[in-house]
């Protein structure tokens, strides 16, 4: 089977994205903003997990300080 030559053209105002006009899929060649981008995404996860991880450390401090108030008030009351 043979293969089609590929065959791009730029995309107008975006120096970098190309087309390949035999699929039309538009193809970042810039490959500094790629990284970049697949940093970002991954920090955003990082500090998604850390907030989740903070929210989870308050709920139990919150719990805790509760069991103490508890433990508290039942010695006061002896």
């Amino acid at each position: 089977m043979a293969r089609k030559k590929k065959e791009i053209a730029a995309v107008e105002d975006n120096p970098g994205l190309i087309r390949d006009t035999a699929s039309n899929a538009i193809i970042n060649t810039n490959n500094d903003a790629f990284l970049q981008r697949r940093s970002q995404i991954a920090a955003l996860k990082l500090k998604g997990e850390l907030d989740k991880q903070q929210s989870l450390d308050i709920e139990t401090l919150k719990k805790d300080m509760q069991d103490i108030k508890n433990l508290l008030k039942e010695l006061a009351s002896k």
